[in-house]
């Protein structure tokens, strides 16, 4: 009997299967679903300061207010930077302890980039989404800088930005000598004077989103306060994210008076590595050589003999489909991408 009741037992096992089995998984291996939630009711902003894990942002229906927020879980890593256009939930009320949650970063539809140096190929954005890119240089005290400026129109080009050449302390040089290196590149060029209002520059940055570059000492943080009268102020407000300041490594969003758009400073801005820029991503920008390029050789620098002898942008000037003067000026800002950033700072 015992022996018949073992085998009746090894007989009965034999008949079940997997189905039969109820196995409680662990739970680390529970399936974890993939859906997120939509958020259908986020509040759209506009992020205008970043400081230690906090962005400041500006809400669409009612911009003077400033709602701190952190980056939601389901964002990971994603990089949010000044210019962004969000999706917020949580307390957007703007209170001294209210903290909201970023869940969605919208495309970008412009961005401004760079690296440590030409060797780095980390890229950092400092600015999303801004239209303009205002290249502030002074013709005097300090001396203007050609190698900074070209490799600031290279960034602008590459990121579709539209470049700016703002030429300030007017009243102590002429701007035309150093304007007319870029006149053939159609760089529109505004001038300042000392104790004059900006007239030009306001009429560039009206309602839009307008980044502004540039070395220390030229004028460009006067040229803010000009804009923004209460800069220090605004500035102050968007430090508050955290525990942190505005400090001159951080871009930080300025509303215009009246809304009437925004003006992004970037005061930690003083170089531009531009490892992550190949040639072909500036001249793309300009819309009758993109084209021609398409007849280059593979690897063309495009800055013709010796080193590129079969450019196809000689062929166009030759053919009187491109002035020798518009070719000469992209390639000097070309150039910009061949000399050492250190060089240039």
């Amino acid at each position: 009997m015992a022996r018949g009741g073992r085998g009746g037992g090894r007989g009965e096992t034999s008949r079940l299967d997997e189905s039969d089995v109820r196995v409680r998984p662990g739970r680390g291996t529970r399936p974890r679903s993939k859906r997120r939630p939509e958020h259908a009711d986020a509040v759209e902003a506009m992020v205008i300061g970043v400081d230690r894990g906090r962005w400041t942002c500006a809400p669409d229906e009612d911009p003077q207010r400033r709602v701190v927020a952190m980056r939601a879980r389901e964002l990971g890593r994603t990089p949010v930077v000044v210019g962004d256009r969000v999706g917020l939930v949580g307390d957007v009320s703007g209170g001294e302890d209210a903290l909201a949650r970023i869940v969605r970063v919208a495309d970008r539809v412009s961005v401004l980039r760079r690296t440590a140096d030409d060797t780095d190929p980390y890229e950092r954005v400092v600015v999303a989404n801004a239209s303009h890119l205002v290249v502030v240089t002074s013709l005097a005290d300090p001396a203007p800088r050609t190698g900074f400026v070209d490799r600031a129109l290279v960034a602008a080009y590459a990121g579709g930005l539209t470049p700016v050449l703002c030429l300030t302390k007017a009243d102590l040089a002429d701007p035309a000598p150093f304007a007319a290196q870029y006149a053939e590149l159609d760089l529109p060029v505004v001038v300042t004077r000392a104790g004059v209002d900006p007239t030009g520059l306001r009429e560039v940055v009206d309602g839009r989103v307008t980044a502004l570059v540039g070395h220390s000492g030229v004028g460009k943080s006067t040229l803010v306060n000009q804009l923004v009268p209460d800069a220090d102020r605004a500035v102050g407000e968007v430090s508050g994210v955290g525990k942190g300041r505005h400090t001159s490594t951080s871009a930080v969003a300025l509303a215009l008076p009246h809304q009437r758009g925004w003006v992004i400073d970037t005061p930690g801005v003083r170089s531009f590595g531009l490892a992550h820029i190949a040639v072909d991503d500036v001249v793309a920008a300009f819309g009758d050589l993109a084209e021609a390029i398409e007849e280059c050789p593979r690897g063309c620098a495009h800055l013709g003999p010796p080193s590129d002898p079969e450019c196809a942008l000689d062929a166009e000037v030759a053919a009187g489909r491109l002035s020798a003067g518009r070719l000469e000026a992209l390639r000097r800002v070309l150039t910009a991408l061949r000399i050492p950033a250190w060089e240039l700072t």
